[in-house]
């Protein structure tokens, strides 16, 4: 169950995302959208925590900032990977990451724990 409501906060805050930012298109029925979220899901559960492993220094240096960069090159692997989603830019990309970041920790407070 936890999984699913993951799944609805990811495809929500991606659908947002699409809406605000006029760089991001987020385009097909509620389905694809789900399924782009679920392949979202699945680069920032396996190929995320790579990256941020390997720019520690970076984001260290940068206070954590650099986060965001990696958000955004997730989001852009996610378009890449998926054509329901595309991205004009790379500053599309990270005002989108910014985007998904806010409206994932706002909806995941809603979202129960184990």
């Amino acid at each position: 169950m936890r999984l699913l409501l993951k799944l609805a906060v990811n495809a929500t805050a991606l659908w947002t995302a699409s809406y605000l930012v006029s760089g991001i298109d987020l385009e097909g029925s509620v389905w694809t959208i789900l399924l782009v979220a679920l392949v979202f899901g699945l680069i920032n559960t396996f190929i995320r925590p790579i990256l941020k492993a390997l720019s520690l220094p970076l984001r260290m240096a940068t206070f954590g900032l650099f986060t965001f960069v990696i958000n955004a090159g997730m989001l852009a692997i996610t378009a890449w990977i998926t054509d329901a989603l595309s991205i004009e830019n790379f500053w599309a990309a990270l005002l989108g990451a910014i985007v998904i970041s806010v409206v994932s920790a706002v909806l995941g407070w809603f979202v129960p724990d184990n």
